[in-house]
C-alpha cells in the first residue's frame, strides 16, 4: 500500500500525526510504504527569530500562544515526543523539503523527516541554515547534503509537488493520500488511522 503524507516540518500537528500514524502502521502490520510530500505553511517566511514571538503577533499575544503550546505539549507527551516550542526558530522550510526529497532518493526519508521534526520542535535548531540541515541529514544517514543544496538539487521536485498539492486542493496539513484514491486530513487518532489502513487494504 502506498501512502503519501503532505506535511511541513514546522507544523506541530504534523509532528503529532507522524507519531500516531507510525503507531497505527505498526499495529496494522501490512505493507505500508510512506512517501513524504512538501507543503509550506508559510512559503513567504524569511526565517529567523523565535517562532513564539512571531506567533504572538499573529494570534493574540504571548498568553494565547502559551495556551496553544500547553495544549500541544499534552498531546505530544501522550506520544512520548519531546517538545520545547520556546526554542523553535522560525524557518522557511523550502530547503528542508529539498533535503526530504533527496532523502527519498536515498531510501532514508522516514529517518530524515523524524530528525528534522525533532530538531525544530524540541531542540531549537535553525532549519534555515544549510550546514545545520546537512548535519541533521547526516545523523539520519544522508550525506553530501550541503553540496547538493548548493547545486540546486531537489528544487524541481519540491516545486512540482507543491504545485501538485495545490492542484489537489490541499489547504492544510498533515494530509494523507492512500493509493492516490483516498484522503485523510489532520492528526487523527491511532485507532482512526488503523481503521483507514484496514479499509484501504480491503478495497485495494
Amino acid at each position: 500500500m502506498n501512502i503519501e503524507i503532505f506535511s511541513d516540518v514546522v507544523c506541530p500537528w504534523c509532528y503529532l500525526g507522524r507519531a500516531r500514524f507510525r503507531t497505527a502502521a505498526e499495529a496494522f502490520g501490512g505493507d505500508a510504504a510512506v512517501t513524504w510530500r512538501p507543503f509550506q505553511l508559510d512559503p513567504e517566511a524569511t526565517g529567523g527569530g523565535l517562532t513564539s514571538e512571531l506567533m504572538a503577533d499573529r494570534f493574540g499575544g504571548p498568553a494565547k500562544v502559551a495556551e496553544m503550546h500547553e495544549r500541544m505539549a499534552g498531546l505530544l507527551a501522550a506520544e512520548n515526543l519531546p517538545y520545547a516550542p520556546e526554542k523553535a526558530i522560525s524557518a522557511n522550510t523550502r530547503d528542508a523539503h529539498r533535503v526530504i526529497a533527496l532523502a527519498g532518493e536515498a531510501g532514508v526519508q522516514d529517518a530524515v523527516v523524524d530528525r528534522l521534526f525533532r530538531a525544530y520542535h524540541a531542540e531549537g535548531r535553525d532549519l534555515n541554515d544549510h550546514g545545520t540541515l546537512a548535519a541533521l541529514a547526516a545523523e539520519a544517514g544522508l550525506d553530501g547534503v550541503a553540496e547538493r543544496l548548493a547545486a540546486g538539487d531537489g528544487e524541481a521536485e519540491v516545486a512540482g509537488q507543491v504545485g501538485r498539492a495545490r492542484a489537489m486542493g490541499v489547504s492544510g496539513v498533515p494530509f494523507y493520500v492512500f493509493e492516490e484514491k483516498w484522503a485523510v486530513s489532520g492528526a487523527q487518532s491511532v485507532e482512526f488511522f488503523e481503521s483507514a489502513l484496514r479499509e484501504v487494504a480491503a478495497q485495494a
